[in-house]
Order: C-alpha cells, then sequence, then structure tokens
C-alpha cells in the first residue's frame, strides 16, 4: 500500500471528524468518494469545506453547497469564512475537544486551510502539488486539533486532463501540456475565450491563439503551442484566469 494510504487509514483511526477540502470552482472534480465512503464505513463526521472560492462563481456554489452537508465555504487565500468553519466544527463535536484530519486531493488547499484556521505558518505550503509529505498536527486552539496529510489520488484514476485542470499535478510536471491544456480549453471555452478576448472555437485554433497572445513562436514564426500549454496550464492553476 502506498504511503500515502497508509497515513490515510491512520488519520481515518485517529480523527473524530474528516474534512474534506474541495476546490470550489471543480467540485465534483475534487471529490474524492472513495475517502467518502472509508470515512462513512468508519462511523466517523465528515465535513466538506470547498476553498478558494474568491475564484469561484458565488451563486452557483450557494446551490451547490446545498447538496453537500455538512459544507462550509472559505477563501485560505483571502482569509473568508474560516470563523464559519470553526464554529461548524465544534457544533459537530457539540463543543468537546476534538481531532480533524484534512483530507484532498493535492493542491486543493489543504495546508493553507490549516494555516488559515490557526493564524499562523504551521503547515508549511508550495504552489507544487504534493508539497505535503507526512502527517503534520497543528493545535488550532484549547478544542481543535487538525491533522494535514498528503494529498490522495482514488487508487484508479488515472485522469491526467483532470489532474492538470484541478492542479492535482502542477504544471511543470505534466508530460503532454498540449493534451491538458487542450481538454480544459475544450470543457471551460466560454470563460477563456472571455479571458483571453478571442473569437475562435475549435480548442487547438484557441491554443494556437494564446500562443500568439503569450508569445510562444519559435524562428520561422512557428508557434510554439507546447510552451504555450504550459504556460497557459501554470496560469489557469494559479487561478490567473477567472
Amino acid at each position: 500500500m502506498p504511503t500515502f494510504w497508509k497515513h490515510v487509514n491512520e488519520v481515518l483511526r485517529e480523527a473524530d471528524i474528516i474534512i474534506e477540502v474541495l476546490d470550489a470552482r471543480f467540485i465534483e472534480e475534487t471529490r474524492n468518494r472513495e475517502i467518502e465512503y472509508k470515512v462513512r464505513s468508519g462511523g466517523k463526521k465528515i465535513l466538506y469545506v470547498l476553498n478558494k472560492c474568491d475564484l469561484a462563481n458565488i451563486e452557483e456554489l450557494k446551490v451547490k453547497a446545498k447538496e453537500l452537508q455538512p459544507s462550509v465555504f472559505i477563501s485560505s487565500k483571502e482569509k473568508l469564512g474560516t470563523t464559519i468553519l470553526k464554529k461548524k466544527i465544534l457544533q459537530l463535536s457539540q463543543g468537546e475537544r476534538v481531532t480533524v484530519g484534512v483530507l484532498g486531493y493535492p493542491n486543493v488547499g489543504k495546508s493553507s486551510l490549516i494555516n488559515a484556521l490557526s493564524g499562523r505558518g504551521s503547515a508549511r505550503t508550495s504552489s507544487e502539488s504534493g508539497f505535503t509529505k507526512g502527517l503534520q498536527k497543528v493545535r488550532v486552539d484549547s478544542k481543535i486539533m487538525l491533522i494535514d496529510t498528503p494529498g490522495v489520488f482514488p487508487k484508479e484514476e488515472k485522469d491526467i486532463a483532470k489532474f492538470g485542470k484541478t492542479s492535482a499535478i502542477s504544471s511543470g510536471k505534466i508530460k503532454d501540456p498540449e493534451y491538458v491544456a487542450m481538454k480544459i480549453i475544450e470543457e471551460e471555452k466560454g470563460r477563456i475565450k472571455k479571458h483571453f478576448q478571442i473569437e475562435e472555437n475549435d480548442p487547438e485554433e484557441i491554443l494556437e491563439r494564446i500562443a500568439v497572445i503569450f508569445k510562444k513562436v519559435r524562428k520561422g514564426k512557428e508557434l510554439d503551442l507546447d510552451a504555450a500549454a504550459r504556460l497557459f496550464l501554470k496560469k489557469w492553476q494559479e487561478g490567473k484566469i477567472k
């Protein structure tokens, strides 16, 4: 069993409540139903935390949040919703001391969430996916202890385009950036066309226009689509394409 699943099972045993951190922009894509099943099978409580809400459509988010209960949406970066989250944790623990495991896909913002809750840089953070290497315990206050974990993929999942879209694999580590970029363009065409102010509809033509915008052109005026795709993915994962 991979080390991270060993960590997950340890957290499931030790924690009273499990927070599943989801990317508010891609809720379904970042749900780990295997973990959710394990949590419920173990008789533990689960709390959905929809992070990066500052990058999502709030009205759509409110509708989706009603389907995931209990849930809280926050922005670790903007420090929005952390007080509500603390209250929800204590509500679920009925005011008792509680250990909370924080789980989710790589790079959904687990460590940033812990830092926002604790009010200090207790959990190391990085924009590179997979930065948290092992379990880290962080005390929020006299009643709440958090356990941070490495990001976890479902065992059978190998959707590289989805991992690129949700930042589960960082842009620099994606082996076929053109394929992943075009899949994202295909799925998020309206948003991307609006952001770059372009008229093309075919994903490949859109990527070519983006290459021109990024000035990714080789000698002889040949477009460097690989470099353009990688830069597009980097900006996408950094939330610069809203």
